[in-house]
């Protein structure tokens, strides 16, 4: 049904910031949940953050609170993750995903793109 692109993974610095993207195109509901997840390796996949779609409202794992700002664009149906004061330990594949049923089901998945923060 929802198909999502990520882009604007790369390397940074330790301090610096990115901003990663992701696109969604096809049929989507007006109601849906989306998120960012993040796996570094030898890890389980971990949320970083979701957005409402309609109402905005967010919510961001205690690691990246503070940090990075979930927010979403309607018109270009794209969500994107402000990263900033980069950690080393942020380094990882960043997926979004799509919540369509607000259960926590997370169905519907992006490639992911990889962040790689060095110090």
């Amino acid at each position: 049904q929802v198909q999502l692109v990520e882009s604007g993974g790369g390397l940074a610095q330790s301090g610096g910031s990115l901003r990663l993207s992701c696109a969604a195109s096809g049929r989507i509901f007006s109601s849906y949940v989306m998120g960012w997840f993040r796996q570094a390796p030898g890890k389980e996949r971990k949320l970083v953050a979701t957005i409402n779609w309609s109402a905005g409202s967010t919510n961001y794992a205690e690691s990246v609170k503070g940090r990075f700002t979930i927010s979403r664009d309607n018109a270009k149906k794209t969500v994107y993750l402000q990263m900033n004061s980069l950690k080393p330990e942020d380094t990882a594949v960043y997926y979004c995903a799509a919540d369509f049923s607000g259960s926590g089901l997370f169905s519907s998945w992006g490639q992911g793109t990889q962040v790689t923060v060095s110090s």
